[in-house]
């Protein structure tokens, strides 16, 4: 990864995640599988909507996975255009995929007990699926895809705010690798990000409130 170019002093990036599935992705592990929201998925994301009201984004950004595009025009409004980004997909579950914990440890035992031993190693890879090392490096390379984008519509070193939305993996990786800081980014959370010479966190998880506490 590439030094973080210069976007201006006024630059910010929110990351949001996009909001729970069909087939519940708050209690399974859905990586690939390409899901659509549920109706409690689509309400936090309004609620995120109403959060940033007539904000201006310079540049939008998603997964190529349906939940986190929808999630995306439903913040931003169906006309407005979203770059997608298929660095940005969540990482491979592989033997995993689909399955809640419990689940997976009556299913692949031992693969779970590795799991739960060398879960946040960097080497550590899902069986028959992709290594954190691999996962991390290609969210870099999609996050260096964006900041190039988002170059080349600065205007007189102002680069204005940038939204990308996307999954856990993608925006704990990214804010990670910014600033230092690993937000718990539940569903539907928010994370801001400001350039000030430096990244930092402005703030981190931010949970909008659904229109009259509906969820």
């Amino acid at each position: 990864m590439q030094e973080t170019p210069n976007l201006g002093v006024t630059a910010k990036l929110v990351l949001v995640r996009h909001g729970e599935t069909v087939g519940n992705s708050s209690l399974r592990y859905y990586g690939r599988s390409d899901l659509p929201l549920a109706p409690v998925g689509i309400t936090q994301m309004e609620a995120v909507a109403r959060l940033f009201g007539k904000e201006r984004f310079e540049l939008v950004c998603s997964s190529p996975l349906q939940r986190a595009f929808q999630s995306a025009k439903i913040i931003v409004g169906q006309n407005h255009p979203v770059m997608i980004v298929d660095d940005f997909a969540e990482i491979d579950f592989g033997l995993f995929e689909g399955l809640s914990a419990e689940e997976i440890r009556e299913r692949y035992p031992e693969h779970f007990a590795q799991w739960n031993k060398r879960r946040f190693d960097l080497d550590y890879c899902y069986p028959e699926g992709e290594s954190r090392t691999a996962f991390n490096s290609r969210v870099l390379r999609g996050l260096e895809q964006v900041f190039r984008s988002w170059l080349e519509r600065c205007i007189d070193g102002l680069a204005g705010t940038t939204l990308i939305v996307a999954h856990r993996g993608v925006v704990r990786t990214i804010t990670k690798h910014l600033t230092g800081l690993e937000p718990q980014s539940e569903l539907g959370s928010v994370q801001i990000l400001a350039l000030e010479g430096n990244w930092r966190a402005e703030k981190l998880d931010i949970i909008a409130e659904p229109l009259n506490g509906r969820k």
